[in-house]
């Protein structure tokens, strides 16, 4: 068997182990989130639901919001691998991605990964109305939203990073369930490893609790909690994560 390989990182929220450097494109009020082009949609259909079918999956404890918009919050630990793990589970919803900007700044590939259901994030406050709208778009729509809430790529990390409330706000303001889906890992063959995907949920607002700050944290911590005790059934390290001090 090769050897581990190890990845040092000192800043779990912001540390990032994707490998790429790509110069981030402006997303400002100028950046077109909806498309009315006809040609534009069918070929959003085709990468979606068409290229991918043969591997994906619809779920039981799904179908009883097919037909309503929801959130998904998912551990992000594949390069590519996450937006198709995602979207195989929701077919045949449509499934979008809340993503950097980074993932829709690549030449050519930058459409591509749009019309696959990319929702890039503003790079100023004056992207962010058309940025709310898209969301509010697609919920109406009936499709669902994904956020990978710990932001930045661990390749094959085994746990689940804490992360910030802020990512919550969208199913308290448009009061829409949740639902989780964390990716674990178990070892299979020598040099391989399978991944495993559970899905929970879904997760309501807690109308009880007064302000949407608690109610925010309060969402976040029931999911947090969810998708850690999920986690625990990884039982391979790939890759080996080992904190190092930068001091």
């Amino acid at each position: 068997m090769k050897e581990q390989e190890i990845y040092y990182y000192s800043d779990e929220l912001n540390d990032e182990f994707s490998g790429s450097h790509i110069i981030p494109r402006v997303i400002d009020e100028k950046y077109k989130y909806l498309h009315k082009n006809i040609f534009w949609n069918l070929a959003h259909f085709l990468v979606q639901n068409v290229l991918s079918v043969p591997i994906k999956l619809l779920y039981a404890k799904l179908k009883k919001y097919k037909k309503e918009g929801y959130f998904v919050y998912a551990n992000h630990t594949q390069v590519f691998a996450d937006t198709f793990l995602t979207s195989n589970v929701i077919y045949p919803k449509r499934n979008y991605l809340i993503v950097n900007p980074e993932n829709v700044s690549m030449k050519f590939l930058g459409n591509f990964v749009q019309m696959f259901g990319a929702i890039p994030i503003p790079t100023g406050r004056d992207g962010m109305k058309n940025f709310l709208n898209a969301i509010k778009y697609h919920i109406q729509k009936g499709h669902s939203i994904t956020i990978y809430p710990e932001a930045h790529i661990w390749p094959y990390y085994t746990k689940i990073r804490p992360f910030k409330s802020v990512s919550f706000k969208y199913p308290i303001e448009l009061d829409k369930p949740v639902f989780c889906i964390t990716n674990t890992y178990q070892k299979r063959g020598k040099n391989k490893v399978k991944i495993t995907s559970y899905i929970d949920g879904p997760f309501f607002v807690n109308k009880d609790l007064e302000t949407k700050q608690e109610q925010k944290k309060d969402l976040r911590d029931r999911v947090y909690n969810q998708m850690v005790e999920r986690s625990k059934n990884s039982n391979f390290e790939f890759i080996k994560y080992e904190y190092k001090d930068k001091k």
